[in-house]
């Protein structure tokens, strides 16, 4: 039997039909867009190595540690000591510290924050053989012992006075104890601090399985050179962050991360081309903010060893270790030109290790000056009047523009006759060569986040001495003991004022003898879409807790 349908009913059924597909559509594309909303598509210019936040003390690193982990005392943008899981700290006297750790904080699993938690990851720190260059050992070996006092203070002693204790927290990030099989947890080094079992690695960081922290988001995934999620921790004890998820994509050219932002897939992207920014002016949709930081590129030479490996010149000696060579080299340079054409004006030519106006810093450096002749001439009279030959080695994805500076230095220094070649590579590649003192003539960076000029001294130009935490990152092999007993006596000295005098007193020596050279100051900038704002850092991290949606 045939049913024969009304066209007036079959008219109403299809328009109904029609009008719940549509609305279904629209509903799926405000589902879409609400998720959107909720997720933060960021574009980085440095994709980080590792999850494990003490593997390598990298800004990118630091500022993916940052979202899930966090440190007894933390910064502000502007550097300025904050509480962290720390409410507050004092010095007892000279050797003695005491922390009062905030209340009520949980880890990402549910566990309490705990006194233990805090030796259990110095203790861990003094146990992680595939962390690179031991810049948080360094902090964590001039600790003596460590106490809990009224059950929530931590009593820290130190084997000498160590007056920047507070500062060189900000970068110890807090692990769980129970990632490690354990008795009772105490700071003893020397009986491994009561763990039995094996010492987390970084592979169980990056897979996620040790990546509970206390911090405002949770790991969700981590794929190299793809892209690395996080979950916001509904739990977390402080502002609840803006952004449901968090997706960082590493992008590094500078071209294709604009093109990303202004695609409207990145909502927020480091470092774009400061030549681009000029595209955002007038743009509503998308703004920018530039903050100069304590980032120093620098050139650091081997002076230690005669032949070096990447080294040739007449009689086969190691010409990098006579200081009219090095002062030939800095001569050669010309910084103003690379800050304003290969920068972009988006630098700040350096004529020490730390910004004017820092603690510690010469208040009126000498400007490094461009004079190709008088390079010429002190090369010449240091025995190499038609130069030598070596190879400049650098990273091309971890600074701003890091191969082209790298190139502009090599063609300087070949016009007055050091033949320079540059071998560019991938940081995983160069710091792991690097400190193995595989490179003769290397490009580096240091951001100084302890705020004074100790910072870039201790690892880069003190002689090396693992047991005080010192030149760990003293690739060069440089020593000069009338440096170190200085600047040891900077370090340990407790008088603000004095400190200040023997650290300057230290900087010029280091400026005279140049065991590294520096380059420039790099500023960071940040492009964002225009429904959002960011607060940039000096310390050059990029958190999603500094994006906010315009309410």
């Amino acid at each position: 039997m045939t049913v024969r349908i009304p066209k007036a009913a079959l008219a109403a059924a299809l328009m109904a039909g029609l009008a719940l597909a549509t609305g279904g559509a629209r509903a799926q594309v405000q589902s879409q867009a609400q998720a959107q909303a909720q997720t933060l598509r960021i574009g980085l210019a440095s994709e980080p190595t590792s999850m494990d936040p003490h593997y390598h003390q990298a800004t990118p690193n630091d500022a993916l540690s940052a979202q899930v982990f966090e440190t007894l005392v933390a910064s502000d943008a502007r550097m300025n000591l904050v509480p962290g899981l720390a409410t507050a700290w004092k010095p007892v006297d000279d050797t003695t510290w005491e922390f009062t750790l905030r209340q009520g904080v949980r880890f990402s699993n549910g566990q309490p924050f705990t006194p233990e938690d805090v030796m259990f990851t110095f203790c861990r720190v003094l146990n992680n053989p595939q962390a690179i260059a031991g810049s948080y050992e360094n902090v964590a070996k001039k600790i003596a012992a460590m106490s809990v006092k009224d059950g929530s203070t931590l009593v820290v002693k130190t084997k000498a006075p160590y007056p920047l204790l507070a500062n060189e927290l900000t970068r110890i990030w807090i692990l769980w104890s129970g990632i490690a099989q354990h008795e009772q947890i105490r700071f003893d080094p020397a009986h491994n601090c009561g763990v039995t079992g094996p010492w987390p690695k970084m592979e169980d960081f990056n897979s996620g399985k040790n990546a509970i922290g206390t911090g405002p988001y949770t790991f969700k995934s981590f794929v190299r050179g793809t892209a690395i999620t996080l979950a916001r921790n509904e739990d977390y004890w402080g502002t609840k962050p803006a952004w449901k998820e968090v997706r960082m994509t590493p992008v590094p050219g500078a071209g294709p991360r604009m093109t990303g932002l202004l695609a409207g897939d990145f909502d927020l992207i480091e470092n774009p081309a400061a030549r681009d920014l000029k595209r955002l002016d007038g743009d509503k949709k998308h703004k920018y903010v530039v903050t100069p930081s304590v980032r120093v590129l620098f050139l650091q030479m081997d002076v230690a060893r005669s032949p070096s490996p990447q080294v040739q010149a007449p009689g086969g000696g190691n010409p990098l270790q006579d200081v009219r060579v090095r002062r030939a080299i800095s001569m050669a340079i010309d910084r103003k030109t690379i800050a304003q054409r290969i920068m972009d004006g988006a630098a700040t030519p350096a004529n020490q290790f730390l910004p004017d106006g820092m603690f510690g810093a010469l208040p009126h450096a000498p400007e490094l000056k461009y004079d190709p002749a008088a390079a010429k001439k002190l090369l010449a009279e240091a025995g190499y009047p038609n130069g030598f030959s070596m190879t400049l080695s650098a990273t091309n994805d971890r600074y701003i523009n890091d191969a082209a500076v790298a190139q502009a230095v090599a063609q300087y220094l070949t016009r007055i006759g050091i033949k320079t070649e540059v071998n560019a590579m991938t940081r995983s590649l160069f710091f792991p060569q690097r400190a193995k003192r595989e490179f003769s003539f290397a490009m580096g960076g240091w951001g100084s986040d302890t705020g004074e000029a100790s910072s870039f001294l201790t690892y880069w130009v003190t002689s090396l001495d693992k047991q005080a935490g010192v030149g760990t990152s003293n690739y060069g092999g440089y020593s000069d003991p009338e440096f170190d007993k200085v600047f040891r006596q900077a370090i340990t000295t407790v008088d603000p004022g004095q400190r200040e005098k023997l650290l300057q007193q230290a900087v010029r020596r280091a400026m005279d003898l140049l065991p590294s050279i520096p380059l420039h100051f790099e500023s960071s900038t940040w492009a964002f879409r225009g429904d959002i704002t960011y607060e940039g850092r000096a310390d050059q991290m990029t958190l999603a807790a500094s994006a906010k949606p315009v309410r």
